[in-house]
């Protein structure tokens, strides 16, 4: 058996994290070959050849695979697919465009958020909000899937996979790019940081939102948002955790105003330690914490962010 591993690359960077921990989930499954694709990766396929656990690095150094391009991105990856057996990539929102893409060009099923590979024919992923876990055995020929990194840890590094440059078709005429448009932070990125501080409607307005964000850079963390607090327009879209958002689970996961709604329990209940401050004794986040503060968050906050 051979997988192929979409690797996620931006801006000719690979996303170092989300990789390592992909390689981790199927290292049980046989030999991993690992596609780069875009033009100026090459300082990302040299350092995916460095990952423990990758036997070849594919390399796809063409301009039409830059910016995330999923359709052509799948026609190169549909091009290749007939060496592996298993076809998977981290459930970044690039590899959720790319993948079912490959899935329907091969006529197979594509599983999305694997937790866990029991072996090549049995996944495990979290449904109904991870309310409940659904083992999926599948017959098809290729397996196609995502799987959700913050479930595993990293692989580490001292590999010397051999590099191989690749070419492929590029579904040319189907989307054109026009432009990238990034945010930038000092902070950490929300799914890989080690801890995040998230704030959610009881922090009140935009503006005292300021105060989860002077915490978060008192503790080096990334800073997080419920969804009742991003639909209030205190944060934005890309703070977002929980089931529609990102799902993180860094060491330590402090959750501020937020009363711990089901949907936004299954995007950070995998953390290592979850702490609570809410003036609700009664708030759902309490059931899930390791540490729970009853309190007025205007006055706990600036406290905890002073003796820091």
């Amino acid at each position: 058996m051979a997988v192929l591993l979409l690797a996620d690359v931006n801006g000719g960077q690979l996303a170092t994290d989300s990789v390592a921990k992909t390689l981790t989930a199927v290292a049980g499954l046989g030999e991993i070959h690992v596609l780069v694709a875009g033009q100026g990766g090459d300082a990302a396929a040299a350092e995916a050849a460095g990952l423990a656990g990758v036997s070849k690095v594919l390399f796809a150094d063409g301009h039409d695979y830059c910016h995330g391009m999923a359709e052509a991105t799948a026609a190169l990856v549909v091009g290749l697919a007939s060496s592996y057996t298993h076809i998977c990539a981290p459930a970044t929102a690039a590899a959720k465009n790319v993948l079912p893409r490959v899935a329907a060009l091969l006529d197979v099923m594509v599983l999305s958020d694997v937790t866990a590979v029991i072996d090549s024919e049995t996944f495990e992923r979290p449904i109904y909000a991870g309310n409940a876990i659904q083992t999926v055995k599948s017959g098809d020929k290729v397996k196609v899937f995502t799987v959700r990194t913050a479930a595993f840890a990293a692989a580490g590094t001292g590999g010397a996979a051999a590099l191989e440059k690749v070419t492929g078709a590029t579904a040319e005429g189907l989307s054109s790019w026009v432009e990238d448009k990034v945010a930038a932070s000092d902070r950490p990125e929300l799914t890989s940081a080690k801890i995040v501080v998230s704030g959610g409607r009881g922090v009140g307005s935009e503006a005292d939102f300021a105060l989860i964000e002077a915490l978060a850079d008192k503790l080096g963390a990334a800073v997080g948002a419920s969804r009742a607090a991003v639909d209030s327009g205190f944060a934005p879209n890309d703070w977002q955790v929980g089931q529609t958002g990102k799902v993180v689970a860094p060491a330590l996961y402090v959750a501020i105003g937020i009363s711990g709604a089901i949907q936004h329990l299954a995007g950070m209940k995998d953390s290592k330690v979850i702490v609570a401050i809410n003036k609700d004794e009664e708030a759902p986040i309490f059931q899930i914490a390791d540490y729970g503060l009853v309190a007025d968050l205007f006055q706990a906050v600036p406290e905890m962010t002073q003796k820091v």
